[in-house]
């Protein structure tokens, strides 16, 4: 066999002369369709303190292709005197609302100065749309409530960026993460602080929001989270951090994203250089596979996220954690699925492959999500310099074969020269993917070169 194809790229969003520039992707379906958004930062420059304002465009999946809406900046998501970054949206499934989360940064104060001062010059803030992205309300800065006096121990903060994730207890979840000031005083001097992820979640529909633990254990920065069932009938949330040791960081909890266990590195998903933004998204299993390679599960994979089951409803109450007493009577999650057991729930991860510079955007794929080493190695869907990327569940293209797709930074030159959008099913990324050292497939059938749904 050939090398594989790359998917077909649409560019969405593309830099200009003046120095206008687009990045942060980030990327929601809303059903029915889907209607797809696809946002992004409007930048003056490519500098992080020149960020200015949020964009979105909107597209209609049909047959198996997306027509895009042109450009238009969301005007309302902003603060006065604040640049607005990290688009974060999350869909409700029972109440059809879009929550897009975003932080607002005081003035031009880049992330360094808030690192050495200690002091935060980030904002909470959310707009909400009930027409799938047609018409936003007004901004609410939630940092007082979400946040609260947590602030005075964040040199700063942010959300994702990337898509949030509706739990089936319905409870609403915005990856984020904080720099944790560990020692403000050293002779005058800042002396530490430490990244770390967690997140933001509301129990009431997005009424009210509150932030979780951070999670302990190795740095961890951006973030994304997916539910993961545990093949037992439980469900652990499975968070996927940027992390500055050469390696991504993997973390779960089980209670909702109220607290997190300590992170694990994952040596399987290398980093590049001081770390970039990755995506990570969960889907059903296939129903079936050959043997050996996937579990058999009786359920249809559909290509949308199956509605919520109704959740708490008090505003900030911790979740009813997934514990069992494990061998030694400790409380701990229901992980109890062995490491190499393939998992009724599969992810995909999209990062740059290169080490030293962020290039040749990757897909790769982990039938045991719960196993660090189950991920295989990746399908390249873009050559050349590319940067962070935001993954989505569509419905299923025609032929009936379970389609996603990825929003992505891309360029010929540098990572951040275009916006871009590409379509492919899951069968694309069976026959791409090459079997890590670690992967099932790998230890159970070597001689089958890749694993395809029957």
């Amino acid at each position: 066999m050939g090398a594989p194809r790359q998917p077909a790229r649409t560019v969405l969003f593309a830099g200009e002369r003046s120095g206008l520039t687009y990045r942060v992707p980030a990327l929601l379906p809303v059903p029915p369709g889907p209607t797809l958004l696809a946002f992004a930062e409007q930048r003056l420059s490519p500098d992080d303190a020149h960020a200015h304002r949020l964009v979105l465009r909107r597209g209609a999946l049909a047959g198996g292709s997306v027509r895009w809406d042109g450009a238009r900046v969301l005007a309302s998501a902003a603060l006065a005197g604040h640049r607005s970054m990290n688009p974060c949206p999350v869909h409700d499934a029972r109440t059809g609302a879009v929550f897009l989360l975003f932080i607002a940064v005081r003035g031009r104060t880049p992330e360094a100065l808030q690192l050495a001062t200690g002091r935060n010059a980030a904002r909470l803030c959310c707009v909400t749309s009930r027409d799938a992205g047609l018409t936003w309300d007004s901004a609410r800065d939630l940092t007082e409530e979400a946040v609260g006096a947590a602030e005075q121990d964040w040199a700063t903060f942010a959300v994702g960026p990337g898509h949030g994730v509706q739990l089936r207890s319905g409870r609403l979840l915005v990856p984020a993460y904080a720099y944790h000031v560990d020692r403000r005083e050293c002779f005058g001097r800042l002396c530490r602080t430490t990244p770390h992820a967690f997140a933001f979640y509301s129990d009431d529909h997005g009424h009210s929001w509150c932030h979780g633990g951070l999670v302990p254990g190795p740095r961890s920065g951006e973030c994304q989270l997916a539910e993961v069932e545990d093949g037992q009938g439980g469900r652990i949330l499975y968070c996927n951090a940027r992390s500055p040791l050469g390696s991504r960081v993997q973390v779960l909890s089980a209670d909702e994203g109220a607290t997190f266990l300590p992170g694990q590195l994952v040596p399987a998903l290398a980093e590049t250089a001081q770390g970039c933004q990755g995506s990570i998204l969960g889907f059903l299993a296939p129903p079936s596979s050959p043997p050996g390679c996937t579990p058999q599960h009786p359920r249809e994979c559909p290509g949308v996220q199956e509605p919520p089951e109704e959740g708490p409803g008090n505003a900030c109450g911790v979740g009813v954690p997934s514990l069992r007493p494990g061998p030694s009577g400790d409380m701990g999650p229901s992980t109890a699925p062995a490491a190499t057991s393939p998992s009724p729930t599969w992810l995909l991860y999209s990062h740059p492959t290169g080490r030293r510079a962020r290039l040749h955007l990757g897909i790769y794929l982990s039938r045991a999500p719960l196993d660090p080493h189950s991920w295989t190695e990746p399908w390249v869907i873009h050559q050349g310099p590319s940067g962070y990327s935001d993954l989505a569940s569509i419905a299923a293209l025609p032929a009936g074969a379970l389609a996603f797709a990825c929003l992505y930074e891309s360029g010929t030159r540098v990572s951040y020269e275009e916006v871009s959008f590409s379509v492919f099913s899951l069968r694309d990324v069976l026959q791409s993917v090459s079997p890590g050292p670690g992967s099932l497939c790998h230890h159970r059938d070597k001689a089958g070169g890749h694993c395809l749904p029957s």
